[in-house]
């Protein structure tokens, strides 16, 4: 997956494999497990393991797993089947957690320098006494406690002597400094907590900042690549490497996050999402999770391609989520077999057909990959056509089926409608037509010409199927009201409609994750957890145009 295209990373690399300050090259993704990954990560993975692989480097796989209460190891199964479905395998699998003794050693070490102590002040406190962005903060009462009884009580934390939140180690650096994030930052807390990886053998845990630096110093990460939020802690990161005395010496390098229209792009928020039943679980098709755009049929190929195309900046800015969409139909136009579906069924029986005749048609199976062959397709006397390609009292340029119009039926032959039935509300239910046997696809006729073409299914042999279409399952907003609502408000109560309609008898047995264009409707994916040997189901993955243009 080789990528020739350059960024500021990639320059930076290539400097330091020049100058020898370097002669590998080792990044490392490194994800919580706390969620699922969404799109944001995948841009993460790409840009990680695709640069080590330009350079011919090592990409390490590290979970940051130092706090417990939010982390699962269900989250850790998921990170590794996203990294390995976008096309990425690790040199080496890590977590913090292997590391929670070198930790320790390094958090005693800073005591015995005078650059850590215990800390009795509540978060709440803590808070306070750090001071704002125009105000420095003030030492804590607890700063100046000797190496001695820092040292003691840091012991007793470890052994379990003091309950949740009443004690803290804290960093000891410039509580003036004008980055709050030297402030004296929280490196250890207490949590009585069983963790995944290491049972009950901690109930202390190093704060991610602290733990973050230290991993990579361990793992001889070369450089660190994070996203832009994390700029203003990489005098922290660098004062960690340093102070702790480590004897690798990464670097943190940051890199725009990646936003999308329409889009969360927060764990937290997703996982609400997830809690307060809005979405049917992290892999809900609608959601921007990596497992989600898996199971809706976006391919891995797309997703690479349309991080490639943004690109890797110093900024961060919004990307137009349509942009995506336009990367999966690029990439399935080529791949994806051509079928007909009926979504809204109306039933048309031609009368002029043989009763108890089935024909078969030849189709092609994707005009733009001749190679790829044909289908048949079977026709006869009754068939299915949309709902919405009939009108009793249609407009002007309507060129659909209507009273006393002529159509094209796609692969097969000319239909006139002839008669509408309707039951007793009013509501079309059936339509009387007829056809012209020498107007068959393929048989070079020219007597006249139709303006209108439908995809159809035959009746006796269709295939019952379920279609999910989607909508942005969050709306942006559009004004400074918008912007106040919570976004959970902003949820759009038409991000999904079910369908229940038809699909041709070869359908029968796709298996799930297979991809399909449906003539007219958009590229559909046959749904993974949904999808039963007697229940079809079908997820619209995107529709067939878009405005959007690169």
């Amino acid at each position: 997956m080789e990528n020739n295209s350059s960024n500021f990373i990639k320059n930076i690399i290539k400097d330091d494999l020049e100058s020898g300050k370097h002669d590998h090259i080792i990044t490392r993704f490194p994800p919580e497990p706390n969620g699922y990954l969404h799109i944001g990560h995948a841009k993460s993975i790409i840009l990680n393991f695709g640069v080590a692989d330009d350079f011919n480097g090592k990409t390490n796989l590290r979970f940051d797993d130092t706090n417990p209460l939010k982390e699962d190891i269900e989250y850790v199964n998921s990170i590794k089947e996203d990294v390995k479905w976008l096309g990425y395998d690790w040199d080496n699998l890590f977590f913090a957690s292997d590391y929670f003794d070198e930790m320790y050693k390094r958090a005693v070490l800073l005591i015995n320098k005078g650059l850590a102590y215990v800390d009795d002040l509540n978060a709440d406190q803590i808070r306070e006494y750090r001071g704002t962005l125009t105000e420095p903060g003030k030492d804590s009462p607890y700063r100046n406690r000797t190496v001695e009884e820092n040292l003691e009580l840091f012991e007793k934390m470890r052994s379990g002597e003091f309950e949740n939140g009443t004690k803290v180690l804290r960093a000891k650096i410039d509580m003036s400094s004008p980055n709050i994030n030297l402030r004296d930052p929280v490196i250890y807390r207490i949590s009585h907590t069983e963790h995944h990886n290491t049972g009950n053998k901690w109930c202390i845990y190093p704060m991610y900042a602290f733990a973050h630096p230290i991993e990579d110093a361990i793992e001889g990460v070369t450089h660190s690549i994070c996203t832009l939020e994390f700029e203003d802690q990489r005098p922290l990161y660098d004062w960690i490497v340093e102070n702790c005395e480590m004897e690798s010496k990464p670097k943190q390098y940051e890199f725009g996050r990646l936003n999308l229209t329409n889009t969360v792009m927060s764990k937290r928020k997703l996982k609400q999402l997830v809690d307060e039943g809005f979405v049917d679980g992290w892999d809900d098709p609608r959601m921007p999770t990596v497992s989600g755009l898996r199971r809706r049929g976006y391919t891995p190929e797309a997703i690479r391609a349309f991080c490639q195309e943004i690109g890797v900046a110093k900024t961060s800015g919004v990307v137009d989520s349509q942009m995506l969409d336009h990367f999966v139909r690029e990439d399935l136009k080529l791949k994806a077999p051509r079928t007909m579906a009926i979504l809204n069924p109306l039933k048309v029986v031609i009368t002029n057909y043989p009763e108890g005749e089935v024909e078969w048609l030849d189709a092609e199976v994707n005009p733009e990959v001749p190679e790829m062959g044909t289908r048949q397709i079977p026709f006869s006397r009754e068939i299915y056509i949309e709902q919405d390609d009939f009108m009793e009292n249609p407009p002007k340029k309507y060129f659909r089926l209507f009273p006393g119009n002529e159509v094209r039926l796609k692969h097969a032959y000319f239909i006139k409608c002839e008669e509408v039935i309707k039951d007793e509300a009013g509501n079309v239910i059936e339509l009387r037509c007829t056809y012209d046997i020498e107007t068959k696809s393929g048989s070079g006729f020219t007597g006249r010409k139709v303006k209108g073409t439908l995809h159809w299914v035959e009746a006796s042999q269709a295939v019952s199927a379920e279609f999910r279409n989607y909508q942005p399952l969050i709306l942006d907003k559009e004004n400074e009201e918008e912007e106040e609502k919570s976004f959970l408000e902003r949820v759009n109560p038409e991000s999904i409609e079910i369908l229940q309609g038809f699909v041709e008898p070869n359908m029968k047995d796709v298996k799930p994750q297979d991809k399909f264009q449906f003539f007219r409707h958009g590229y559909y994916n046959v749904d993974s957890k949904l999808t039963s040997a007697d229940h079809l189901v079908f997820n619209q993955i995107v529709g067939l145009k878009s405005s959007f243009k690169l």
